[in-house]
């Protein structure tokens, strides 16, 4: 038995973060490229790190730093002695040149932002196979900064108007650097670029789901022994995939809790317990703890308050009945990368928490549990993928995200039992709408807000005084920026008349066309 849940990856590509705000994509290509790759910030990044971590490859991310300025940010030396191919992007191309002999200068006449097109030099590079099948690449650019002069050894290989050293390399180190982001959407054949250095450096683009399926299962057994553990079960996507992978490897060993705090969506808790407990047939604790939460939220009206209650209730009640369950020695969460990655500082040093991602926050250390979270090393879209790989239902993995809180912060102003059950059914009108219209894979989240006002209206031959509500759709990437989703009038207009007619207490429908910012997804 061990006492941390972690994957062996004998081979895997360094991505050394400089702070760039997308360095995740760089991971999201390599992954979708089935390569293994890590991100680790640079102060992080030491020699003995190097020696024992043993990457098939570096890439040096971008940032916002100079080279130049006192402190800045820059990979061990050791890194170019370390015999792998080195991809250095924008402000890691600056590095690599500042490290090698190069030159680095600041000035606003080379800098360049956004689109631009890169130009052949010289001969044809194997980074750049597939590219320049016309006689220019788009890429996107985004540096102050630039390369004024290349280190000895390297060799230009692209140029842009603002970068004469866009691309450049060091064929027989194999090391190279670009100025542009190939990572983005905006550098349409970015993908390739990685495909050739990932080719360059002999990965075996061996990272599937059902690989790490069988290894994290093997490695689960490994950390928990005969041992017992308790998962918090949100019914959410990612807790619901800890869960069944959990219960494919330890069986009856696994005991979740899931806490109804009576701010669910329409039937969600039945379906959540329907296939938990009957169709995979887990040990499940259903605390229908609906009284305790409502009561406490009763008269409350500020947003803040709201959640702060809602967290402190959720750790009381789960504590609770996790202290019933004999044995136990550790807790699941459903914590994925993205969320390591955020609780790592960039520049505060290793290890200092900008982001707390546990979902029962102080738990583990105030109960005595040990961590398993067997999905730390996945993005969101591979967790999507592991859930279709163990057989979780389709409908279930394309949910989209709901917050912790649940209702309560749909439901500006005083929460009552009423207008709870007006919302669940004006939501599920809602979501109805979407998927008839074949809509709601296209949408990152739906939903309807009711609003803390009641408006005159006319229905048949009477007056009514109803509640007013919002529907919300938003598209994104991550949640950290939305628009708007853009339906046709007709929609709106059908689902409005759906929602006054088969949803007593609301009279009116607006649609809120708030994008993120200035607004945020959900309304509190």
């Amino acid at each position: 038995m061990t006492d941390t849940f972690e994957l062996s990856h004998p081979e895997f590509v360094l991505i050394i973060d400089f702070g760039s705000q997308v360095t995740q994509l760089i991971a999201r290509r390599l992954r979708e490229l089935n390569v293994y790759c890590e991100i680790h910030p640079f102060n992080n990044v030491t020699e003995d790190y190097l020696d024992q971590a043993r990457p098939k490859a570096v890439i040096l991310s971008g940032g916002p730093a100079s080279v130049f300025a006192e402190g800045a940010p820059l990979p061990p030396k050791k890194v170019f002695e370390l015999g792998v191919p080195v991809l250095g992007i924008c402000y890691g191309q600056q590095a690599m040149m500042y490290q090698l002999g190069g030159k680095v200068e600041s000035g606003h006449m080379t800098a360049e932002f956004g689109r631009a097109f890169v130009t052949p030099k010289n001969d044809r590079l194997d980074l750049l196979e597939g590219w320049f099948e016309t006689d220019r690449e788009q890429v996107w650019m985004s540096h102050g900064d630039h390369v004024s002069e290349i280190a000895p050894g390297f060799e230009v290989y692209g140029t842009s108007p603002n970068a004469p050293f866009a691309v450049t390399a060091d064929v027989s180190r194999h090391f190279y650097a670009v100025q542009f982001h190939p990572e983005v959407h905006h550098t349409p054949n970015g993908r390739k670029l990685y495909e050739n250095f990932v080719k360059i450096a002999g990965c075996k683009r061996d990272w599937t789901m059902g690989a790490y399926r069988e290894e994290a299962i093997a490695k689960i057994r490994e950390q928990v022994g005969d041992k017992k553990v308790i998962c918090g079960l949100s019914g959410g996507v990612d807790s619901s995939v800890a869960a069944v992978l959990l219960h494919e490897a330890i069986g009856d060993q696994l005991t979740c809790v899931f806490v109804d705090h009576g701010l669910l969506r329409l039937n969600e808790a039945e379906e959540v317990v329907t296939m938990f407990r009957d169709h995979y047939n887990m040990q499940l604790i259903h605390a229908e703890e609906q009284d305790l939460f409502l009561g406490e939220l009763e008269g409350v009206s500020d947003p803040e308050t709201k959640r702060k209650i809602i967290g402190k209730l959720f750790i009381d009640v789960f504590q609770r009945y996790a202290g019933e369950i004999e044995g136990a020695e550790f807790l699941a969460q459903g914590t994925l990368y993205p969320d390591v990655i955020e609780s790592v500082s960039f520049s505060g040093g290793p290890s200092v928490t900008i982001k707390s991602h546990h979902n029962v926050g102080g738990l583990p250390e105030k109960m005595g549990l040990k961590l398993v979270e067997p999905l730390r090393e996945l993005f969101k879209d591979e967790v999507r993928e592991l859930g279709r790989e163990l057989g979780l239902p389709e409908h279930f993995i394309g949910r989209h995200p709901f917050p912790g809180p649940g209702l309560a912060i749909r439901c500006p102003g005083e929460i009552t039992r009423e207008k709870l059950d007006i919302l669940r059914k004006a939501d599920a009108v809602f979501i109805d709408q979407i998927r008839r219209h074949g809509l709601y894979d296209a949408i990152w989240q739906a939903f309807v807000a009711i609003l803390p006002v009641r408006t005159v209206g006319v229905m048949g031959d009477g007056r009514t005084y109803d509640y007013a509500c919002a529907l919300r759709a938003v598209t994104s990437v991550d949640g950290m920026t939305a628009d708007y989703y853009p339906f046709s009038h007709d929609f709106l207009g059908e689902t409005a008349t759906r929602i006054i007619n088969e949803v007593k207490g609301i009279n009116r429908c607006t649609y809120d066309i708030t994008s993120k910012p200035p607004g945020t997804i959900e309304w509190e």
